[in-house]
């Protein structure tokens, strides 16, 4: 399905495509940002030959939603993966979604999936001993329309022991590995680079899906924590090591002892990371295929770390929507820094853009590839954010009242300089809960002094940020209650 009236000028051949990502590696922790103090001297190179994008962010900060959206070009409203594929939920990516691997595979690309994939229904909901030994919330995807295109599979659903993974390829029979997830996807990527470079006539799309630095923190290779080991961390502003909680209300164990090994484990697990990309970049160099190959290192969500009391992501603050992104394609993307609003649904459509591949009808994110190539073109101003009350015990607790769960939650819009939210909560007890919060991000960067409002009305700029999610969310048939 190329259409070549949307091919870059001057392309004669499709780039190649080296998509990475990683769960829960939050923005600020980049050495290269100045922010969190972690060392990442291979990004920090590989800053300095990408456009580096200051505001992408994560539309639903959470895996699934994130994938979902990534692979879909779609909200969490269309998807359908407004929460985790989980036990007890029947969240999962539809067959018939169009996707990014399906329509690269359609325009000639071949494919490939290394890592984690958490789109797929968790076995245990169907079956409580699965043929491939999957547990809880983890799945074996079979070849066929689940993959979405993707002709290698190197895969598996979603599971937590970074140092002792496991994965399918095309058979139920689990392969399990003793090394450190990242590093052996690594190792699986660069043997694919491998033989697609002596194939250099088909364009290939490899998509690399680390999972750490995703919980649990202390999950990483001794050498990477001796980097870190007994450091003092200097927090943000705006975190409270006391009565740390997740955005539900789960309490982690607290403290700032505790929080700094948190941290330090955090940063080690991204030094890590840090050093597998470099393997990456390095193998593309020594295969010729630097120079033809467009390379996106990103990830699905953030980490709060204990900004504002909290752990993990799905809050609607920087250290949880916040994504990094850096996109390198030698002699076609000029290095630099951009302003540009960036969304996870977004990416879908950019990376076909860029390739100069047709945008799928069913298409809700902008294609931004024209201003990303300097060309001109759409630009969104806003991005539009939300979260829904998606553990078990919370739907359930909605449904003996009658209530749609999916109709609480926050939704909000984060422009350039603000971000606002309108939020009902994630907890049944009082479904008339409902809190207006606007933060100016020019003068508080730390969200540390939000307006909070009970109208919309008693300010300008709320009141336009409401107007204009409003009207995403009639256009998503979004049900929620925004009073």
């Amino acid at each position: 399905m190329t259409d070549t009236m949307n091919e870059p000028a001057g392309l004669t051949r499709k780039p190649n495509i080296v998509y990475v990502f990683a769960d829960q590696w939050r923005r600020q922790a980049a050495g290269f940002r100045g922010e969190d103090e972690v060392m990442t001297p291979n990004i920090d190179a590989f800053a300095a030959e990408s456009l580096v994008f200051n505001h992408a962010v994560s539309c639903t900060p959470l895996c699934s939603p994130h994938r979902a959206a990534l692979m879909t070009g779609t909200y969490p409203q269309t998807s359908g993966v407004y929460t985790n594929c989980k036990l007890g939920a029947d969240i999962q990516l539809r067959e018939s979604d169009m996707c990014i691997g399906d329509a690269l595979k359609q325009s000639g690309y071949a494919t490939g999936y290394i890592g984690k994939w958490h789109l797929d229904l968790p076995e245990q909901n169907v079956a409580e001993r699965p043929e491939s030994g999957a547990a809880g919330w983890d799945a074996y995807t079979p070849p066929g329309p689940k993959r979405h295109g993707f002709d290698f599979w190197y895969s598996y659903g979603t599971y937590d022991e970074h140092m002792t993974p496991h994965y399918w390829r095309d058979s139920p029979e689990m392969i399990q590995i003793r090394q450190w997830s990242v590093e052996h996807e690594t190792d699986m990527a660069l043997d694919y680079l491998e033989q697609r470079a002596r194939r250099r006539e088909e364009p290939f799309a490899l998509f690399v899906s680390w999972n750490p630095p995703h919980s649990p923190f202390d999950q990483v290779p001794d050498r990477y924590k001796r980097i870190y080991e007994g450091r003092t961390v200097k927090f943000r502003p705006n975190v409270r090591a006391e009565g740390l909680a997740a955005h539900t209300g789960e309490p982690f164990e607290d403290g700032i002892e505790r929080l700094t090994e948190y941290m330090n484990d955090y940063c080690a697990a991204v030094t890590g990371i840090d050093e597998q990309f470099g393997r990456l970049l390095q193998k593309l160099k020594e295969l010729g295929l630097a120079d033809d190959t467009l390379v996106v290192l990103s990830s699905d969500h953030g980490e709060l770390m204990g900004a504002h009391g909290l752990m993990a992501k799905h809050s609607w603050h920087e250290e949880s929507i916040g994504i990094p992104c850096l996109m390198r394609w030698p002699g076609r993307i000029a290095a630099g820094e951009t302003d540009l609003l960036f969304n996870s649904v977004d990416i879908m459509p950019t990376l076909l853009g860029l390739a100069g591949l047709a945008i799928p009808e069913t298409v809700e994110g902008t294609d931004c590839s024209g201003p990303i190539l300097g060309r001109g073109g759409d630009a969104p101003s806003a991005a539009f954010i939300c979260a829904f009350p998606g553990r078990k015990d919370a739907i359930e607790q909605f449904a003996a009242q009658g209530l749609d769960n999916k109709r609480y939650g926050w939704r909000g819009v984060r422009t350039a300089r603000y971000t606002y939210v309108v939020h009902r909560g994630y907890s049944a007890v009082d479904p008339s809960f409902c809190l207006r919060l606007l933060y100016d991000l020019q003068e508080d960067p730390y969200q540390m002094n939000p307006l909070k409002l009970q109208r919309a009305s008693q300010h300008p700029v709320a009141e336009r940020l409401e107007g204009q999610l409003r009207e995403w969310l009639k256009a998503a048939g979004d049900a929620f209650i925004a009073e």
